[in-house]
């Protein structure tokens, strides 16, 4: 078992998972990233790059170089950021396919892939200095809001129109104008963001403090079981955000807001079946009851970090308490250490599904251990 310590954490997160997928996705000689792999490990080959993983491990490089000082995980970095601009030059946008030369495969304009070109944006620039990733996220914002702002609030799923609308692509957004506010301090930055989290207040959050994931064109819930769908992992996601909005903005009623997330996705979200450990669920309905009782990484990354947040600006002690206990469950369900790898999804009896494991989801992992680590130490480096 992994030393646990944030000493120890700190050597797995920067010396064993980021060298790991360094070698693992970076493609050296088609470009890009490897995108997926098998369940035994071996890559699966693609004739073409998704925005969505490109921007994703792009940033997670980015940030690791820049926490950890690693050269090399900077040159990662720039090797995918480079197609991200080589792409934006060739056809305008980013879109949400394109292959290695940067030609669009996939043309379509999707708002929870621009989402993280615009994070992977702010943090390849804190990472690199290089001005043309403040470039692409003005541009990338520029197209967002001229093609699909949407009449009832919000964004367009994409440029087709395609329904139902989700929550999901703008808590993503959410995140990255967080990290441009950050790194900026512009208020162009803090306006869209105070948008989306008033939006989440009216539209996405009910009474009872659960979060809905599909929407009509008006932001009403979907019929049937779709509408009634709650995600706890997305419940935690936005608990984390709604602190670190408070924290930017001052706005008291993000507070509030994360407060009626946290208390339903804790008493609802997470398995509670005698003799199971406690990790967090696919999927419940409104009433709490279970609808997909298996387990996926991202959501136990999810949860961490919002036991962080309560620690880190509530000085929650119980909050600090199941931080440390879901780390450990975290490691213990799903992480093999030598290697970096992870189980992407357990079954509902906890056991391991053989499934592929795309790389993308380094991302939710890699955040979990640097606000983990941050919160802990005490760095205040994000």
């Amino acid at each position: 078992m992994l030393d646990l310590t944030s000493a120890g954490l700190r050597r797995w997160t920067y010396e064993t998972l980021i060298p790991a997928w360094i070698e693992r996705t970076v493609d050296g000689r088609a470009g890009g990233y490897v995108e997926e792999f098998r369940p035994d490990g071996s890559p699966v080959a693609a004739p073409d790059r998704s925005a969505l993983a490109t921007a994703r491990l792009a940033y997670t490089f980015a940030h690791a170089g820049r926490l950890s000082g690693s050269q090399a995980a900077l040159e990662a970095a720039r090797h995918g950021f480079a197609l991200l601009l080589r792409t934006q030059e060739i056809n305008g946008f980013v879109p949400k396919r394109f292959r290695p030369d940067g030609t669009a495969s996939v043309a379509r304009r999707d708002l929870y892939d621009l989402a993280f070109v615009l994070f992977a944006s702010a943090h390849y620039h804190a990472a690199s200095g290089e001005k043309a990733a403040l470039g692409l996220a003005d541009a990338t914002m520029d197209l967002i809001e001229r093609e699909l702002t949407h009449p009832a609030g919000g964004y367009a799923e994409d440029d087709l129109g395609t329904l139902p609308r989700r929550q999901n692509p703008h808590m993503h957004l959410l995140e990255a104008f967080h990290a441009l506010a950050d790194l900026t301090g512009g208020q162009r930055w803090l306006d869209a963001a105070d948008r989306i989290v008033r939006l989440a207040a009216g539209r996405f959050i009910d009474g009872n403090g659960s979060l809905g994931e599909f929407f009509d064109e008006q932001w009403q819930p979907v019929a049937g079981a779709p509408g009634r769908l709650r995600e706890p992992g997305h419940q935690f996601e936005w608990v984390w955000l709604l602190h670190h909005h408070h924290r930017l903005t001052g706005w008291a009623k993000a507070v509030a807001l994360a407060e009626g997330l946290y208390s339903f996705g804790l008493s609802r979200g997470l398995d509670a079946q005698p003799g199971r450990p406690p990790l967090v669920l696919d999927g419940i309905e409104v009433d709490g009851a279970v609808v997909q009782p298996t387990k996926l990484l991202w959501p136990q990354t999810e949860f961490i970090k919002a036991l962080g947040a309560r620690l880190e600006f509530l000085g929650d002690a119980e909050a600090g308490a199941l931080l440390t206990r879901h780390v450990e469950l975290l490691f213990r369900h799903f992480i093999d250490v030598p290697t970096g790898r992870w189980h992407n999804q357990l079954g509902a009896d906890g056991a391991p599904l053989r499934i592929a494991l795309p790389s993308r989801v380094l991302y939710h992992l890699f955040l979990c251990m640097a606000e983990t680590l941050r919160v802990v130490d005490g760095t205040g480096t994000r």
